[in-house]
């Protein structure tokens, strides 16, 4: 109930009308008041997930209807308004599961979304507790009923192309590759290396002074350096994340391991408590605490991810992903290690370093049990001059350059093992 009801509530009992009005404004009016703060849509290739965002708590039903296929929402306690009326024009042509949306009062304070769908979906609602920024928040999310191979998507997308494509060879010279370059059979196989920008949807990360969101900039970084090793023969690349959407933690980590990631690099550009904080990281996974105390807070601000962005922590997903958190071993951290001082030499050779040497703490997502993984801090949003940098193209590209010149490095003194087919 907001709080000019309220008021008003008090003006009449104190009149001594309580008991008539009281009767006049039925269950409904009672139990729910909710009010609608705002309308999400995050279209993905893996899913599409629709976010309300309100004041209290909000009640619903679903069902799911076939020919055609639709989803009716229910949602009680509201009234038609103009706020869930932008969902229609936030429904785009390209969303791979919602073709459109209709919404109607159904009822007296029950207000119905019919999402029409482009195919069979597993639907996934829950709610979510006031985080971060937000508020209460119900959350939609559509996965497909049949989801494809998980690798035949991945080698669909990493099809190389022949070097005397003349196309290839356009964009291969546009790319402006700075990093050395891989004689054939330099490696005994492909390398796949898994990139994840971190953060995204309904978690923007840290925000700068100037309002520059951490999703955007590292996603940006990340593309860079998809292309950069992309268009190189030996590498195949994995987008945990290519457009604005969240992924939890668990599943980019699951991500990795279903294409058999031969390395993991997380992208971000964090914040601290101090504005005056600055330089580039790099950290590894640690089994024994953190190795410092800025450590043990980004570790902890990063694992937040999952109550930001949204988890549905009641999903076979999340117990699976869970579980695999547990599970990394001495040997990935040696080996991250080892992939993490080679970055953060080529970084050191630009930039400034908040810290010299790789530092550790227990990052969820740095948990791969098989798959050496680091985190790169490139800059720290929250200073006003990095956060400058971060958005110019030259550091992006420098950045993108030092990571890929530090794995081809740690490549050359650690490569890979041929794998039994």
């Amino acid at each position: 109930m907001d709080v000019g009801k309220r008021k008003a509530l008090q003006q009449i009992a104190q009149a001594g009308f309580a008991a008539p009005f009281m009767i006049l404004l039925g269950p409904h009016e009672l139990a729910y008041g909710a009010t609608l703060l705002g309308v999400r849509v995050w279209p993905a290739e893996d899913y599409t997930r629709v976010t309300l965002e309100s004041d209290e708590t909000l009640q619903v039903t679903q069902q799911l209807l076939k020919d055609p296929n639709r989803l009716v929402v229910d949602i009680q306690g509201i009234d038609l308004n103009n706020k869930i009326k932008e969902i229609v024009a936030k429904i785009k042509s390209d969303d791979p599961y919602i073709a459109g949306v209709r919404v109607g009062q159904y009822q007296p304070k029950i207000v119905r979304l019919v999402f029409d769908l482009k195919e069979e979906v597993l639907p996934q609602l829950f709610p979510l507790e006031p985080a971060g920024i937000y508020q209460h928040r119900l959350v939609l999310d559509l996965y497909p009923k049949n989801p494809p191979d998980a690798m035949t998507v991945f080698l669909q997308k990493n099809i190389k192309v022949e070097e005397d494509d003349p196309i290839a060879a356009i964009a291969k010279k546009s790319n402006e590759i700075t990093a050395p370059a891989i004689r054939s059979n330099k490696f005994n196989r492909i390398i796949t290396v898994a990139l994840d920008p971190g953060h995204g949807g309904e978690d923007p990360g840290a925000i700068g002074a100037r309002g520059s969101k951490e999703k955007d900039v590292v996603l940006a970084i990340a593309k860079r350096l998809q292309t950069q090793l992309g268009s190189l023969s030996e590498f195949r690349v994995l987008m945990t994340r290519d457009s604005d959407f969240f992924v939890p933690l668990g599943v980019r980590v699951q991500k990795a391991r279903k294409v058999q990631a031969d390395l993991f690099i997380s992208i971000h550009a964090d914040a601290f408590v101090l504005p005056s904080a600055k330089g580039a990281s790099v950290f590894a996974l640690s089994q024994q605490g953190a190795t410092s105390t800025t450590a043990r807070w980004m570790a902890n601000k990063e694992n937040s991810s999952d109550l930001i962005g949204g988890l549905n922590i009641k999903t076979k997903d999340a117990e699976v992903a869970k579980l695999l958190l547990d599970m990394a071993t001495t040997a990935q951290i040696k080996d991250s290690l080892k992939l993490g001082n080679s970055v953060i030499k080529e970084i050191g050779g630009f930039a400034n370093l908040h810290s010299k040497a790789v530092e550790q703490a227990s990052f969820a997502v740095l948990k791969a049990p098989d798959i050496p993984s680091i985190l790169v801090e490139t800059a720290f949003i929250s200073n006003p001059e990095e956060e400058l940098k971060l958005l110019d193209d030259s550091y992006q590209n420098k950045i993108s350059d030092a990571i890929t010149q530090g794995i081809f490095k740690y490549l050359e003194k650690n490569p890979p093992i041929v794998r039994q087919s």
